[in-house]
């Protein structure tokens, strides 16, 4: 008899649409439904409160700093230490 696997334990297997999509979703309205405190700046740019010298606009994010770049996925990867697969289930899907 098999023991079904734990649906967390199961990997999914994202496609490159997801991918693609969920590197261009906006960070902002993400990062305030996490409870961020996002400071506006000109252009459309935000600054982080709770990371300072990180620069976000759109799903774009920078923090010279540290040296570190990218788009939505990497910001929940390199920034909030989420794993790609968790980074994939925290950014909605269209």
């Amino acid at each position: 008899m098999t023991v079904p696997a734990h649906p967390k334990q199961q990997s999914h297997r994202w496609t490159k649409e997801q991918i693609r999509h969920a590197r261009s979703v906006p960070l902002a309205p993400l990062l305030l439904k996490r409870g961020l405190k996002l400071l506006p700046l000109n252009a459309g740019n935000f600054a982080l409160e709770q990371h300072p010298g990180l620069l976000i606009k759109d799903s774009y994010w920078r923090w010279p700093k540290r040296e570190l770049a990218g788009n939505t996925i990497d910001f929940f990867t390199k920034v909030l230490h989420r794993s790609f697969q968790q980074a994939m289930e925290d950014i909605p899907q269209a």
